[in-house]
Parts: C-alpha cells; sequence; structure tokens
C-alpha cells in the first residue's frame, strides 16, 4: 500500500524545506493551496516573521470572477506588488509540496510578471 496524497505532500514538503530556508535579505515565498483558495506570504524564517501575505480571500479579489487559476495569477501580482513595496526584489520559491503545475504555476508567473525575482 502507497502513501496517501497528503502524507506524500508532507513529505515533499519537509524535503523542500530543508533546502529552502528564508533569511532577511531572500526570504521564503511560500504557497498553501487548499481546494477552493490560494494562499502566499513572504517569510523570513531566521525571525520567524511573515513580511508581506495575499491571499485570494482578501477584499480586493472578493468581486472576481474567473478560474482559480487566472485568480492565482492576480494573487502572485499581489504579493509581488506589496513585497516590492516591502523592498523585497529577491525571493526563494516555497511550493509547499504541491507540483509546481496549474494554479502553483500560475501564482509564480503572476509573482514574476509583477517583478519579484527567484
Amino acid at each position: 500500500m502507497g502513501l496517501s496524497k497528503t502524507e506524500r505532500r508532507l513529505r515533499i514538503r519537509r524535503r523542500i524545506r530543508k533546502v529552502s530556508l528564508g533569511t532577511a535579505a531572500k526570504p521564503r515565498l511560500s504557497v498553501f493551496r487548499s481546494n477552493k483558495e490560494i494562499y502566499a506570504q513572504v517569510i523570513d524564517d531566521s525571525n520567524g516573521v511573515t513580511l508581506v501575505a495575499a491571499s485570494s480571500r482578501d477584499k480586493e479579489f472578493a468581486s472576481t470572477k474567473g478560474t482559480k487559476s487566472e485568480l492565482a495569477v492576480l494573487v502572485g501580482k499581489a504579493v509581488a506588488d506589496k513585497a516590492m513595496k516591502a523592498g523585497i526584489t529577491n525571493v526563494a520559491f516555497d511550493r509547499g509540496g504541491n507540483l509546481y503545475h496549474g494554479r502553483v504555476k500560475s501564482l509564480a508567473e503572476g509573482a514574476r510578471e509583477a517583478g519579484l525575482k527567484f
């Protein structure tokens, strides 16, 4: 019997987290994907602080229509804009155990379009 989907994702997540730790100079862009929503945070792990965050549940996206992938692009752009205002240009991307595909990929591309480097 193989691993369940959640156990597999958690295993991958731990493996990613070992490598990509966010510092003050290069914080970690963490992505969490639920069935309905998508969340992104820029985290400085050395101080244990979330610097900026955006999600599809924010008020600015409440009236937005479109697919979940289209919404993920907007969330990526929003988190990148907030990061740029906070003076952050370089981040380490943390896909949170999810495959770099679909909504996670859309969010990453939206953040890149808005000027974040990773």
